[in-house]
């Protein structure tokens, strides 16, 4: 869905048999003709598509993006998740550790993850929190001078303090946060939901990616992997261009008049099905893409106007920080994901992301830096769930935050601090889950998950719960094996729902 239909190379073929048929050159049959020679070459088109399925995919029922029911009584309709990437240290923004404050610098042994070999005791320094905490809301949550805005909606929140997952470098933990494996090509969380419930407007793709990174998982991160194609993801930007270029590349082709580009849209679609009829093998992967073509033709109706963000009034935007240097790029995407959403989208997720080897919240070696990307998305963020809460869309809409994994209590390089995939913190709003609330919890000094633990499998489980999906049922045949978003593992965790 990078281009339009007629974009495509059997198009000019398509155009050159409908002037041949305008002027009667041949004399034979039209239809016949058509089917045997245009929808031959066309199909090399189809094939290139096609060759993006994996060989050995199961024949399915007809795939669509229409809306279907959920398998268990939903508390969301839709996700909005806010990636962190980088791993933001959650002992410096929303875990308090007072003994962590009381021994900086204190030596301790740990057993390490990244440092020398694997398991390998080693002494390290702790190092407090570089930002004071202090307790919010009615809740009492304990939030850092990173984040004082998003502080003000923690009576809306629900932390997981014992989050851990696979992974130790970026790459593979947020390939694993995305897909649930490291050393497979899998479907995406996204496209797990698109499959399970399609999408709730017709004319917009059901899975939107907000200025995704080309690296660290790339675009494996919103790929359908063996599912149809009809359920990719659809990147909107990217994280190397600037964000006035968060749009759909192409979306209408100023050189045609509408009814020029819907005549020629028409002529290869009747190619296209004309091609599926001939077909006994009834082939659903022809049938999703041909569908995608349809899609992208139906975008340039909605697309457009939703993609617009000056048709919100200035008080909004200011919400959101838009027009504020530090925060008008970030406050772009969460007003635009707040935009998809409401108009059907079913998820949406917004990127704080570069192309960098150490993406934005990574500071091995510079742990003031974390300021800096507190201040470009905090207000955002808080804007965001302001915006949702009080159009009566933070009801149905699960809001996930967070990072591939945190950090360590111990410093590096004096100044900053390593990964740490063993205890960190994400925390969830709206949809159903309790309101200022904390689960689980990591050590005394915030190393690792140690009470109510939740691993990167059971949020994945959590999430598709709320939304009315059964992980353990949600499967797709592929290669001879049932496949599912949480392969053999993930729980749910039902202590966070309401």
């Amino acid at each position: 869905m990078h281009g339009l239909l007629f974009f495509r190379p059997c198009l000019r073929l398509s155009i050159f048999a409908t002037l041949i048929n305008g002027k009667n050159m041949f004399t034979h049959n039209r239809r016949s003709w058509l089917q045997n020679s245009a929808c031959g070459f066309g199909s090399l088109a189809l094939g290139s598509m096609l060759a993006e399925q994996h060989a050995g995919a199961a024949p399915a029922a007809t795939h669509s993006l229409t809306a279907k029911q959920p398998m268990l009584p939903a508390r969301a309709k839709r996700v909005i998740f806010i990636f962190m990437q980088g791993g933001p240290s959650h002992v410096d923004s929303f875990d308090h550790k007072p003994q962590l404050i009381n021994s900086d610098g204190k030596s301790i042994d740990f057993t390490g993850v990244r440092f020398g070999t694997f398991g390998k005791v080693s002494q390290r320094a702790l190092m407090k929190p570089l930002w004071k905490f202090r307790q919010y809301g009615a809740c009492g949550q304990h939030v850092s001078e990173l984040f004082p805005k998003i502080a003000e909606h923690v009576d809306d929140l629900c932390f997981l303090k014992g989050m851990h997952t696979e992974g130790v470098a970026h790459g593979p933990s947020t390939l694993f946060m995305h897909t649930g494996a490291t050393n497979q090509v899998r479907p995406s969380f996204g496209s797990w939901l698109m499959y399970g419930l399609g999408t709730e407007n017709q004319n917009l793709p059901g899975f939107v990616q907000l200025q995704p990174s080309d690296t660290k998982g790339g675009p494996r991160n919103y790929s359908n992997a063996f599912l149809p194609s009809i359920y990719q993801g659809t990147a909107i930007g990217r994280a190397s261009r600037s964000i006035d270029q968060m749009t759909i590349d192409h979306i209408r082709n100023p050189q045609l008049s509408p009814e020029d580009a819907e005549s020629r849209f028409t002529l290869m679609q009747r190619l296209n099905k004309a091609q599926l009829d001939r077909r006994s093998d009834n082939d659903s992967r022809l049938e999703a893409v041909i569908k995608s073509y349809e899609l992208a033709w139906r975008m340039q109706t909605d697309a457009p106007a939703i993609l617009d963000l000056s048709r919100e009034t200035e008080a909004t935007q200011q919400m959101y920080g838009i027009g504020t240097t530090e925060t008008d790029a970030f406050g772009r995407q969460c007003l635009m994901a707040r935009r998809l959403s409401e108009s059907g989208v079913r998820f949406v997720q917004i990127n704080y992301a570069d192309e960098s080897p150490n993406p934005r919240w990574d500071q091995h070696s510079n742990m003031p830096k974390h300021m800096d990307h507190a201040t470009a998305t905090d207000k955002p963020v808080a804007g965001l769930l302001a915006d949702l809460k009080q159009r009566g869309l933070l009801e149905d809409t699960l809001v996930w935050w967070g990072g591939e994994f945190g950090r360590t209590p111990f410093s590096q390089s004096n100044n900053g601090r390593d990964h740490n995939p063993r205890g960190f913190t994400v925390f969830l709003a709206g949809g159903g889950v309790k309101k200022g609330f904390s689960y689980g919890a990591t050590d005394e000094i915030g190393h690792e998950a140690v009470e109510g633990k939740v691993h990167m499998h059971d949020l994945h489980a959590t999430i598709l719960h709320a939304l009315g999906l059964d992980h353990e049922q949600l499967t797709y045949r592929y290669a001879g094996r049932d496949f599912r978003p949480t392969d053999i593992y993930g729980r749910i965790i039902e202590a966070v729902f309401a």
